[in-house]
């Protein structure tokens, strides 16, 4: 690209003003192929009204999982939390970005105990005192994506090893942020993670992990959340994605429900928990845009 040409990000400026000196600095790294380093595709950096979009559609998201806490309660069927979820996020604008993903027949993703994620919402699904319960939600407000799931125990108790694993999934997700650093590396965050989790005696699930999202609601990169630091891609300022650990009791492996073809169970049937956050990289950190 001419340094006179219009900025490939669409700013509508020339490139000289506008990312020229972002380019150069990507440029100036030299990529250890060995540590798998490599450049982040302009495709997936952001541009302000972008950042804003995801924003806002953060704002709907995360009150949509405020309303889902509230319907968290014993006797209560997940299909009633799904429901009432999607009509507050149709109310408010927005579309569930679940319903009839590749299939899926539901709003948003329930977990219950040994399921890691992507559990379907049913009639027949009742909430028990003591379970532990992933909701997973992904809102778009004007064709922007934003995703984010938490973690509830059903009636406020639970066994003392499963509130164990709740607490340490949320430090897990938030070490994993806490790595993430402008111009440090992808890799830095499954590092955080998987050490902490390892030191608490759980495995981190490698199969699934946290994606690049915004205009669309899977887009690069896959973030893993078990790494070596100084590994991966390159993280720069504009860069969304979320870092969502799932965390098990016992070993790491999963597996996929043959008959519904989507629910994520840990295979020795242990319990898994997980949280989730969409975040942007900032030129001084990171700000949260869903949690």
């Amino acid at each position: 690209m001419n340094r006179n040409d219009l900025c490939w990000c669409g700013s509508g400026l020339k490139y000289k003003k506008c990312h020229l000196d972002f380019d150069d600095r990507i440029d100036s790294y030299k990529y250890d192929v060995f540590k798998s380093q490599c450049k982040p595709p302009h495709n997936i950096i952001l541009t302000p009204a972008d950042i804003e979009g995801i924003r806002k559609s953060g704002v709907v998201n995360d009150a949509a999982l405020d309303l889902a806490g509230t319907m968290v309660e014993p006797g209560q069927n997940t299909e009633a939390i799904d429901t009432a979820v999607k009509e507050f996020i149709e109310k408010n604008g927005g579309i569930p970005a679940c319903l009839n993903y590749e299939g899926f027949p539901k709003s948003i993703c329930i977990s219950i105990n040994e399921v890691v994620c992507h559990g379907i919402p049913s009639k027949k699904t009742i909430l028990k005192e003591g379970d532990i319960v992933n909701i997973d939600i992904t809102t778009i407000l004007d064709g922007y994506y934003a995703d984010a799931s938490r973690m509830f125990i059903v009636g406020g108790k639970t066994s003392p090893e499963a509130e164990k694993l709740v607490r340490v999934a949320k430090e897990c997700m938030e070490l994993g942020i806490e790595a993430v650093k402008p111009w440090g590396w992808l890799g830095d965050i499954g590092a955080a993670v998987n050490a902490h989790a390892k030191a608490n005696g759980y495995s981190v699930v490698t199969e699934l992990g946290g994606h690049g999202v915004g205009k669309d609601f899977h887009v690069e990169p896959f973030v893993p959340h078990v790494g070596q630091p100084g590994t991966g891609m390159l993280l720069v300022p504009g860069m969304v994605f979320t870092v969502e650990p799932m965390i098990n009791a016992g070993k790491y492996k999963v597996t996929v429900d043959k008959k519904d073809g989507w629910t994520v169970r840990t295979k020795d049937g242990s319990l898994s928990a997980q949280w989730e956050k969409t975040i942007l990289v900032t030129e001084t950190g990171i700000e949260v845009l869903s949690s």
